[in-house]
């Protein structure tokens, strides 16, 4: 059975019960690696900067504190594997539901399952549905 890294587990710990519950429940049958909870001013501008987010601080989700977002990405990670992004956003999304999680995933924003009608696709992000 796959288990979180030390580096992932603190990640997570930095998440709203929620998240933590549902990737709690994910690792135990896929295996990630949580990358990112709790974004600092300094880390969310430099996210910005690199186009890796659009939301300017103190506005995106990760930026309170406990986090309402998570980057969380299948492991090993193969930054060139969209298809393995998208199942596995998926098999979250799934689990969410079973969970009664309400999540967005920055693979599909609106939540129509329509995978190519995004502007933005962040692959990575998980967020609580506010």
């Amino acid at each position: 059975m796959p288990s979180f890294s030390t580096r992932s587990k603190s990640n997570l710990s930095q998440a709203q019960p929620d998240l933590q519950r549902l990737f709690n429940a994910v690792i135990k049958h896929y295996d990630c690696t949580v990358i990112c909870g709790h974004r600092s001013q300094e880390e969310q501008d430099k996210a910005v900067a690199e186009g890796k987010s659009k939301v300017r601080y103190p506005y995106s989700k990760h930026n309170s504190f406990p986090a309402r977002a998570v980057d969380v990405v299948p492991y090993p990670i193969d930054w060139d594997d969209r298809e393995g992004f998208y199942a596995f956003g998926g098999f979250v999304k799934g689990v969410a539901s079973q969970k009664g999680i309400k999540i967005r995933w920055g693979g599909d924003w609106d939540s129509d399952n329509d995978l190519h009608d995004q502007n933005f696709i962040d692959l990575p992000h998980f967020e609580l549905a506010s």
